[in-house]
């Protein structure tokens, strides 16, 4: 039997060392005794960390200062190309953005959280933190709008159980009736819509793509200024191009 100190099943060097990743990716690099501190550890045991992580590729060393390694990228490759339906999709969100000259996405419900799979920025997109592997709340976007509504309704219940409704900004939805009742109309019109309720200023229509499962993959999303995407382009242009784009992916997945 191992050593390790365990809680439960958690095994607590492995903690310690995803804990470093996340502290790392969070203050942009960071030196062993940035780590220790705000791991409330001893510097020899954060150093043993930083060494062995570096042997392996995930981390880097310059002077100092520590950052992630690009073995992440390779990692990142091979959870973006695990399922047919994300290649695929890859083109298609391409082709939404520079059609639409905005910013396009796919994302997928992995943990209650939406998480980009692929973004793509047309000529006019503006600059938002919507990189790939970014997580963030399902209920207050327009592709976490229509996964939700598209999941089964045990997992949906699960979801919105532990991750709660919390407010992003003044619109979002914060009341499960109100959340509910959209999500019946997403469900039946076949599309969704976000107007300021993830970040101000910002508008966005979502669809969602079945797998032949009959289970949702993701939802593609295109997103810009309010000023831009309101009125017909919001309400039909876009999603009418979106719902062209979902159903010839669903087509390729089907045969």
């Amino acid at each position: 039997m191992s050593d390790e100190k365990r809680t439960g099943r958690r095994l607590q060097s492995v903690e310690t060392s995803l804990r470093i990743f996340d502290l790392i990716e969070e203050m942009g690099g960071a030196r062993t005794t940035e780590l220790a501190n705000q791991l409330d550890m001893a510097q020899s045991t954060v150093s043993s960390h930083l060494s062995t992580l570096n042997q392996n590729d995930y981390l880097v060393k310059e002077g100092d200062v520590y950052h992630l390694g690009l073995k992440f990228l390779e990692k990142g490759g091979y959870v973006s190309h695990r399922k047919e339906g994300y290649v695929l999709a890859r083109d298609k969100v391409k082709e939404l953005a520079e059609k639409t000259n905005e910013r396009a996405q796919l994302i997928v419900e992995e943990r209650g959280h939406g998480i980009y799979i692929w973004t793509e920025t047309g000529s006019n997109a503006v600059q938002m933190d919507a990189r790939i592997g970014k997580r963030k709340s399902l209920h207050a976007s327009a592709a976490g709008k229509s996964i939700l509504a598209h999941l089964p309704e045990p997992r949906r219940e699960e979801i919105l159980d532990q991750q709660g409704l919390p407010q992003k900004t003044p619109n979002t939805i914060t009341d499960q009736d109100e959340l509910a009742s959209e999500l019946e109309s997403i469900r039946e019109q076949g599309y969704s819509y976000n107007r300021g309720e993830r970040e101000s200023g910002l508008a966005a229509a979502g669809v969602p793509v079945i797998e032949p499962s009959g289970l949702v993959l993701g939802a593609f999303s295109v997103s810009g200024p309010m000023n831009r995407l309101r009125g017909e382009k919001l309400e039909q242009e876009i999603p009418q191009l979106l719902l062209g784009v979902a159903n010839e992916l669903e087509l390729n997945l089907k045969y």
